[in-house]
C-alpha cells in the first residue's frame, strides 16, 4: 500500500465559497472573464506552493465554472491539500469505462 502512495494521479480540487471570485464570475465582460481567470490560477497555484513540496505536482488546469482546479498529485499530496485553508473537497479523478 505505501508504494500505492508515491503514484501522481489526477485529482480534483474544490475551494470553499470565496466572495471575490463570486464578485469576478458576475462581471461577464470580456475584461471580467480576464481577471476572473487570473485570479483563479494565481489562487490555486499560491495554494499549491504553500502546501506542497515544489516539483513534486504538475496543475493541469484551473476550473472557472467552479472555483477549483485539477492536479496530479499522489495519495499522501491528496490528503494534505484536504486538510489546507479554503479546500473543500479533494477528490481523485475517476475514468470512466
Amino acid at each position: 500500500m505505501a508504494m500505492e502512495s508515491t503514484k501522481n494521479e489526477s485529482y480534483f480540487v474544490f475551494m470553499n465559497y470565496d466572495p471575490e471570485y463570486e464578485r469576478l464570475r458576475a462581471d461577464r465582460t470580456k475584461k471580467g472573464a480576464y481577471e476572473l481567470d487570473l485570479y483563479l490560477s494565481k489562487k490555486h497555484d499560491e495554494l499549491l506552493a504553500s502546501t506542497l513540496e515544489p516539483g513534486s505536482y504538475k496543475k493541469t488546469l484551473s476550473l472557472v465554472i467552479v472555483d477549483g482546479f485539477s492536479v496530479e498529485i499522489t495519495e499522501d499530496q491528496a490528503n494534505e491539500l484536504r486538510s489546507a485553508n479554503g479546500v473543500r473537497i479533494v477528490e481523485k479523478n475517476q475514468e470512466l469505462a
